[in-house]
C-alpha cells in the first residue's frame, strides 16, 4: 500500500525542529521528503528514519532558487510506485543573528529576506499550484516572535518573518475555500536544538526551551484538524514564559 507523502523544507541537523518534524511524520505513516542544503545533514537524518522503520528520502536544494524549488515539489507531487502526492507540506528554512542595524549590510538584509520569507513563497506557492487542485492538505509555514515584535538587533530577521506570517495568512483566505489549510506557527522562545540547554541558561534549565518533539507533535495536531475548525495561527512557547 502506498504511503502518503510529506515535505519539509530547511532541514539541518538531527537535533533540529526541521529534523523533528521529518521523524514524526514517518512515524505518523508518511514517506517523508527531507529537503536542505546540506546533503550529509540530511543523510543522517534519513539513516535516522530508515533505522527506526520508516520511509524518507533526501533532496538538497536551495529553497531560495525557484528552480529548485520547484523541482523538489514537483517530484514529490509526480507519479510514483512507493507513495501518493503529499497531503503535508513544511516550510521550515529561516536562520536568525544579532546584527547593529548600523551595522547592517544591503546584502545581508536582502539574504535574510530570501531565505526568511522569499522562500516561503516560492514553496507555498509550488504547493497551492498543486494541492489545492486536490482539494485537500495542509500547509505550513515555521513562524517566529520576531514577526510580531521587532527586537533591538533584529530588524532584518523581523522583517522577513513578517513578510512570512502575512504571506501565510493571505494564502489561507485565498485557498482555505479550496480545502487547503494553511497555517503559521509562531515559535516563541528558544528551541532546544541541541538536546541541552542553551549555553545562556543553567545547566538543568531545560524548561526554559521549547522541545523540537513537542514541536512537531503541534505541526502534526494541526494537520489532523477538521476543517469545521482550521487554526490558522498557532504560537508555542514554554509554559514558564512571560508573554
Amino acid at each position: 500500500m502506498k504511503l502518503p507523502a510529506a515535505v519539509v523544507v530547511g532541514v539541518g541537523t538531527q537535533e533540529g525542529l526541521g529534523a523533528a518534524l521529518c521523524r514524526k511524520f514517518a512515524d505518523e505513516k508518511r514517506h517523508v521528503f527531507v529537503a536542505g542544503r546540506t546533503q550529509e545533514k540530511l543523510n543522517q537524518v534519513v539513516a535516522g528514519i530508515r533505522a527506526i522503520g520508516g520511509s524518507a528520502e533526501s533532496l538538497q536544494m536551495d529553497a531560495t532558487r525557484e528552480e529548485d524549488v520547484v523541482y523538489l515539489l514537483s517530484k514529490a507531487f509526480g507519479p510514483s510506485d512507493d507513495y501518493v502526492a503529499p497531503d503535508l507540506v513544511v516550510f521550515n528554512a529561516g536562520n536568525s543573528q544579532r546584527i547593529d542595524f548600523r551595522e547592517l549590510t544591503a546584502e545581508q538584509f536582502e539574504d535574510f529576506w530570501r531565505v526568511g520569507c522569499f522562500a516561503g513563497f516560492l514553496v507555498g506557492r509550488e504547493t497551492a499550484r498543486l494541492m489545492a487542485p486536490l482539494g485537500r492538505g495542509t500547509l505550513i509555514f515555521t513562524g517566529a516572535s520576531a514577526s510580531l515584535r521587532g527586537r533591538p538587533g533584529y530588524a532584518h530577521f523581523s522583517a522577513a518573518k513578517a513578510g512570512l506570517r502575512m504571506l501565510s495568512q493571505s494564502m489561507a483566505r485565498e485557498f482555505g475555500p479550496h480545502g487547503l489549510h494553511v497555517a503559521h506557527v509562531t515559535i516563541d522562545g528558544r528551541i532546544d536544538s541541541e538536546g541541552r540547554p542553551a549555553p545562556a541558561l543553567a545547566s538543568t534549565d531545560t524548561d526554559a526551551l521549547l522541545s523540537t518533539d513537542a514541536i512537531a507533535h503541534a505541526y502534526w495536531q494541526l494537520h489532523e484538524q477538521h476543517k469545521s475548525a482550521w487554526t490558522q495561527e498557532l504560537d508555542l512557547r514554554p509554559f514558564r514564559d512571560a508573554f
